[in-house]
């Protein structure tokens, strides 16, 4: 699969938010200002994100990585199929993913837009391959990137 087909670099966020609804918000704007994502997405992603958290702790990964989430909603809502990187300036709560009682303070989000039902799984599991073969202290930095257009070309260049 090409690279340039899951980023676009109008689709690569650096926020200052630190509430994880208006943080979902702001992003929504953008894409469906660029008509990634159909009106009704952000409804679907919020409640979502409340019953089925994403958040994921990279401590597997390495100690002093910054956690991540991965918010998603049903391809119905989306028009592009994409990752969508946005680095947080602030950390922001989610739930776990894998203890969804747990709070996660997570400071990167890959937001995975997926048209088809049955590719989730296949982006989700990209962005674990990317994760888990990226060098612990290259990924920390990556990580903690507040320039989009960085974040993009390192995502062209290692994803």
């Amino acid at each position: 699969m090409e690279k340039k087909q899951v980023f676009v670099a109008d689709a690569v966020f650096v926020s200052n938010e630190s509430d994880q609804d208006e943080l979902l918000k702001n992003i929504y704007d953008h894409l469906l200002d660029s008509g990634y994502v159909k009106g009704n997405f952000l409804a679907h992603i919020i409640e979502r994100e409340h019953n089925f958290p994403t958040g994921l702790s990279t401590k597997t990964l390495g100690a002093d990585l910054p956690n991540i989430a991965i918010p998603h909603t049903e391809g119905e809502f989306v028009n592009k199929r994409l990752i969508v990187p946005v680095a947080l300036k602030n950390p922001v709560t989610f739930g776990n993913m894998i203890k969804p009682d747990e709070k996660l303070q997570v400071k990167f989000l890959f937001m995975l837009l997926e048209t088809n039902p049955d590719g989730q799984a296949k982006l989700l599991s990209q962005v674990m391959n990317f994760l888990a073969r990226t060098p612990e202290k290259e990924l920390k930095n990556f990580l903690n990137f507040t320039d989009p257009e960085a974040i993009y070309q390192y995502l062209l260049q290692k994803f």
